[in-house]
């Protein structure tokens, strides 16, 4: 097995070294898309898109060991690694649909996201329905062969840009929240779609609101039956909050050395500061790891919350620290797009994917089994 795993880490260096872009990523709008959708095409040429897909819908097939390696690799690299605009089409609504999609949803969807074809963005928060997923209001009304849907989403990442979203809605009114809501399948192109970009104090427009006027999506692209959304959704979600984030995790990390090593040996309060960032990474990392081992033959559950909660503190804690380490004035000296931009954009972490305060909810009570709070 070490053999193998150092053999295939071999192979990612020398593919990375050849093809791992030379030029950073744009941070929003049609340049955004069309680097990410190049850099996507690059690896289904390299036979490395979708490192975790299964081979039997054209993926790597790679081992969680060897998912690790290829992770450690593109960072060692300098390859992608934030979420970018085909973030949700790989780490999504992909595995979603290769769990939860009819066989002729994965045979179209499939191949055009690993082929760098499509961009997919998420359709879940509403103005006031962001955390608490079973308030949303957003309906759908099946009338014949479609869904006609109501309603207005927000946050969605890369909306702008998008060819399709996985929209989650509301679809009986009466029925108890598990047996309200339909997860779908919604061309962005789809007449009564207005998309409105969101400019964000870290001032990037990759935000979204999405409004839908009698919009009709056919019954066919409902994923995972009608009134079933919920459960669908958490599959979702459970991708999100999992392993999907190790390259951001990686990433930090990786920032972090770089932070020690420049800091002067005159500001020792300051590296002790660093050293510390240091050891908290290695034990999210760790936790990282072992979730992914984990849930190695299995569809990521609610312990990705362990995860996804302590990366997203930590993330904070660390931009805090370069900018108290180097000044809000400070050059590009770290990130892709300068350290003011890493610092504000870093408050999002403990928002996106559900809140910190959700993400501890999840853990006390589906991974601990505490009872429920107060609600």
């Amino acid at each position: 097995m070490t053999e193998s795993i150092a053999s295939f880490r071999q192979q990612a260096r020398a593919w990375l070294a050849q093809n791992a872009p030379k030029t950073s990523a744009p941070a929003d709008g049609p340049e955004s898309r069309e680097y990410a959708l190049a850099w996507q095409r690059t690896q289904a040429q390299g036979g490395w898109a979708g490192i975790a897909w299964p081979s039997e819908v054209g993926g790597r097939g790679a081992s969680v060991l060897e998912q690790i390696a290829w992770f450690e690799e593109c960072v060692r690299a300098g390859a992608p690694t934030a979420i970018d605009p085909t973030f949700v089409s790989v780490n999504h609504a992909g595995p979603t649909l290769i769990v939860c999609g009819s066989e002729a949803q994965k045979a179209f969807h499939l191949p055009r996201i690993l082929r760098g074809q499509a961009i997919w963005c998420q359709g879940f928060s509403e103005p006031g329905s962001g955390t608490d997923l079973a308030s949303l209001k957003a309906r759908g009304t099946v009338d014949g062969q479609d869904l006609v849907i109501e309603g207005h989403k927000i946050w969605s990442s890369f909306a702008d840009i998008a060819d399709y979203q996985e929209l989650l809605i509301r679809t009986d009114p009466d029925a108890r929240t598990s047996r309200a809501m339909t997860w779908v399948i919604c061309p962005m192109d789809t007449p009564g779609i207005t998309v409105r970009p969101i400019r964000t104090m870290a001032g990037v427009n990759k935000f979204c609101e999405v409004f839908y006027d009698s919009v009709r999506v056919p019954l066919t692209n409902i994923v995972g039956g009608l009134h079933n959304g919920w459960a669908t959704a958490m599959s979702t979600l459970a991708f999100e909050r999992g392993t999907s984030s190790l390259g951001l995790l990686l990433s930090l990390l990786r920032k972090v050395e770089w932070m020690l090593q420049h800091c002067p040996t005159e500001r020792p309060q300051m590296r002790a500061r660093i050293a510390q960032l240091r050891a908290e990474g290695a034990a999210v990392r760790a936790m990282a790891y072992r979730l992914a081992l984990d849930s190695a033959h299995s569809t990521p559950d609610s312990s990705g919350s362990l995860v996804r909660l302590g990366f997203a503190e930590y993330a904070q804690r660390v931009h805090a620290a370069a900018m108290d380490l180097f000044g809000i004035d400070a050059p590009e000296v770290v990130g892709l797009h300068g350290l003011g931009h890493d610092y504000l954009d870093a408050f999002s972490e403990t928002i996106a994917g559900g809140t910190s305060e959700i993400q501890r909810d999840i853990i006390g009570e589906r991974v601990l089994g505490l009872p429920k709070g107060p609600r």
